[in-house]
């Protein structure tokens, strides 16, 4: 039997690790749900998102989903450890800002990481930094940028990012949250060149090597499903718009 696998953010930013992902495990059925109707999930409480998430691993779980992707850094900092608690019997993966990737390709360089403020001051994040920091490190707290982003406010992104962004000379950038890939460019119009880092490739990896340990990938034909909660046409339309974007 095949089953799906299940990828869930606060909207349509976790297509970009969606993306990394179907690079690994070509040959799988996805279900993506998008909970634009919650979003952002960066400005809410531990609780009010752990009932989001909640919701929507039951609807995979129903799905018979035979693994959950956490394609939200908020989601993943605040509810992951209670949601595998919970539900012990699927395997959950989450994405987290790569700051460890600083560490391990670009200690000595300058760094901004960006995020929701939900994932900067969330505990699972603070114990990364404080494990890998380079010292040369600015945190910077993003709240409403996903939400732009999700809206396809281009004119608000530019002027967001040239008021919020210090002039500094910033040799990497960490982007800690899965809507903040598809701004790159215009990020590098406020800091010129720069090396970005986001975690979208480790979670694929760490998912294909769960699923061969529990026997669990399938030889069938790609195929996914997407569901809005707010039920956005636009949203579903954007979707595989950017599903289809080279990377």
């Amino acid at each position: 039997m095949n089953r799906p696998i299940g990828i869930l953010d606060s909207g349509i930013g976790g297509v970009t690790v969606l993306k990394e992902i179907i690079k690994l495990l070509p040959n799988q059925q996805y279900i993506y749900y998008s909970d634009s109707i919650n979003n952002p999930y960066g400005e809410k409480t531990k609780d009010e998102v752990f009932k989001c998430v909640d919701k929507i691993v039951k609807f995979f779980i129903d799905k018979n989903c035979k693994a959950i992707v956490f394609a939200c850094n908020t989601a993943t900092a605040l509810t992951i450890n209670e949601i595998r608690n919970k539900y012990k019997d699927i395997i959950i993966v989450g994405i987290e800002p790569a700051y460890k990737m600083i560490h391990d390709f670009a200690n000595n360089k300058k760094t901004l990481v960006m995020a929701t403020p939900g994932t900067i001051n969330s505990e699972k994040f603070i114990n990364l930094y404080n494990k890998y920091d380079n010292g040369n490190t600015m945190l910077l707290s993003c709240p409403s940028l996903a939400t732009l982003i999700e809206e396809e406010k281009d004119e608000e992104i530019k002027k967001y990012l040239q008021e919020k962004i210090p002039k500094d000379n910033f040799e990497a950038v960490v982007l800690g949250c899965t809507h903040y890939p598809l701004i790159k460019k215009q990020i590098e119009e406020i800091l010129g060149h720069i090396e970005f880092y986001d975690g979208g490739y480790g979670v694929a990896l760490r998912l294909k090597n769960l699923l061969e340990e529990n026997n669990l990938i399938s030889d069938s034909t790609y195929n996914i499903l997407f569901y809005d909660s707010s039920n956005n046409s636009d949203k579903e339309k954007r979707f595989y718009e950017l599903l289809k974007e080279r990377k």
